[in-house]
């Protein structure tokens, strides 16, 4: 059985522990994008984890989402991200940014245009602006010329990740977002050579990748898919053909490792874990709890080499310690995930202070 508290060897990186905190959205960014002086709180403050993955991070002002979310298109938002790397290294910790463009799951209140996708299909929904709630808009369709343009964004961020100290990135390629909206074949209904068949609807993701890693180097690109998932209106009709394609791309570059979102007993997250050759990080995301038995389960059964955990982070800042410890956990106050400011975000005590 593989102990989740025993440290691992992520290519160059010496991680602590078996358990990595999952990004989550936090909406701490100042309107610019920037990460503010908590967000580098905030991180440092779970470095206990064995290696932890950002917010998701536009690479570029049109690949936003959400309010308040931080970017990596620009020499402040650098400078931001090198205080977050800072303050995770000075604890120890390895931290991953996770590069994510939102593509259709955006609105002009957001980013001043329309937002841009694979295909003109308008998502079911809404989405939280400056302004509030809105109805999703009809996206644009990217021309066949401008995808280029969008790898060279992702190729930006992921160079400015490194810059700011940070030891790698995450390509989003799961939850609905741009990558994902590229695989799935109700979100993709293009005729050129992006879509129409599993083949094509990978090649951009593999395309990014394959940029990303020539760009830094695999050692520090990770990548995370959630096959057959349906968050953000994505419906995919053949995931396992898509995903096995999508393999086939990526597996000959050695990534730093594969993040995967299902029941890691499902039939393409299973096909996936078998035919990767590197570290695969399993997260039961809507299919089963993220505690300590789930992940000793996860990593006995040989399903992954590491797991991720999401909310439990937020309102346990040594998370790692109170599993360790067999410690009760506190809980979350959903009413502050999205609510900027330091409540709710960086004031939740350790075990320590709890018991001071």
């Amino acid at each position: 059985m593989s102990d989740v508290f025993a440290p691992f060897s992520l290519g160059p990186h010496e991680l602590s522990n078996r358990i990595v905190m999952a990004p989550m959205t936090r909406n701490r960014a100042d309107a610019d994008g920037v990460p503010t002086d908590i967000m580098a709180t905030y991180y440092g403050q779970r470095a206990g984890a064995g290696l932890i993955v950002t917010e998701g991070v536009q690479p570029s002002s049109t690949g936003q989402g959400y309010p308040h979310t931080p970017g990596l298109h620009s020499d402040e938002q650098v400078e931001g991200w090198r205080k977050v790397a800072d303050a995770v290294h000075a604890e120890g910790g390895v931290v991953f940014a996770q590069i994510m463009h939102a593509g259709r799951i955006s609105h002009p209140a957001l980013i001043g245009t329309q937002p841009v996708a694979p295909s003109e299909v308008k998502p079911a929904g809404e989405v939280f602006t400056p302004e509030g709630l809105k109805p999703f808009e009809t996206p644009r369709a990217l021309e066949t010329a401008e995808l280029p343009g969008i790898v060279a964004e992702y190729v930006d961020a992921a160079r400015r990740a490194v810059a700011a100290g940070l030891d790698g990135v995450e390509l989003h390629a799961a939850n609905g977002y741009l990558l994902q909206q590229f695989l799935s074949d109700n979100t993709n209904q293009r005729t050129d050579e992006y879509g129409g068949s599993p083949e094509n609807r990978a090649r951009f993701v593999i395309e990014v990748t394959q940029a990303v890693v020539e760009a830094i180097g695999a050692e520090r690109v990770g990548i995370r898919l959630s096959p057959g998932g349906d968050f953000n209106d994505i419906h995919e009709t053949e995931a396992a053909q898509t995903y096995a394609e999508l393999l086939a791309g990526i597996k000959p570059l050695g990534l730093a490792y594969l993040h995967v979102i299902d029941d890691p007993s499902g039939e393409v997250a299973s096909a996936l874990r078998e035919g990767f050759d590197g570290t695969v990080i399993v997260n039961t995301g809507f299919a089963g709890s993220s505690d300590l038995s789930t992940a000793q389960e996860a990593l006995a059964q040989d399903r992954g080499e590491l797991f991720s955990i999401g909310r439990a982070f937020i309102s346990n800042p040594d998370l790692v310690e109170r599993l360790k410890a067999d410690a009760p956990l506190a809980d979350p106050d959903m009413d502050t995930f999205y609510a900027g400011g330091a409540k709710g975000y960086v004031d939740y005590p350790t075990l320590e202070e709890s018991a001071a």
